[in-house]
């Protein structure tokens, strides 16, 4: 019994999390509610309500296990720098529906805080220490313009591969470090 509850809990967190994205990028996230989103997947508000507290919940959990795939393809500190960044960028692309959905015009916008929270996190752990009054704001930086590089790839159907805008965001990132360790 145990397997076949296994196995129903995880098609049930499917199907919400499914139609989570589909309405989201019909109708935007802010005016979707729970009985739409059960509508959609065609399971009971009772089976959401076991899995989780609100919509937010639902979002958040999405998030989490994203980011967790996200940081697990990122750790390998063996790894060069620029396979990092790539890996981080096709981790865009096999989530290019979710993020898509919650960073683009029908999104939301406590998503895109959360991701760019989550974001100057990494990237504080990764830069030099800054000197100075605001040693926050090169993460800060680093984060806000690595959510609207997202933002533009996944709205523009992704016009280069996920090599190439590595390349091209790792660029300009290194541009900010590098004029943030002139800061005196």
């Amino acid at each position: 019994m145990p397997q076949t509850e296994n196995l129903r809990v995880r098609r049930t967190r499917t199907l919400l999390r499914t139609a989570l994205v589909e309405l989201i990028e019909e109708r935007g996230f802010d005016r979707l509610t729970v009985g739409e989103i059960t509508g959609r997947a065609m399971v009971s508000r009772a089976a959401f309500y076991r899995n989780y507290r609100d919509k937010f919940h639902l979002v958040e959990q999405i998030f989490d296990e994203a980011i967790a795939a996200l940081v697990g393809k990122m750790a390998d500190q063996e790894r060069p720098v620029e396979e990092r960044w790539t890996s981080f960028w096709e981790h865009i692309a096999e989530y290019h529906r979710l993020y898509g959905a919650l960073l683009g015009r029908n999104g939301s916008p406590w998503f895109a805080d959360r991701m760019r929270a989550t974001l100057t996190g990494m990237a504080a752990q990764h830069l030099p220490d800054n000197p100075g009054p605001r040693p926050a704001l090169v993460p800060t930086l680093v984060a806000a313009m690595f959510v609207q590089a997202v933002t533009w790839w996944l709205e523009n159907d992704r016009p280069t591969p996920p090599a190439q805008i590595a390349a091209q965001t790792a660029g300009v990132a290194s541009a900010v470090i590098a004029e943030a360790g002139a800061w005196a």
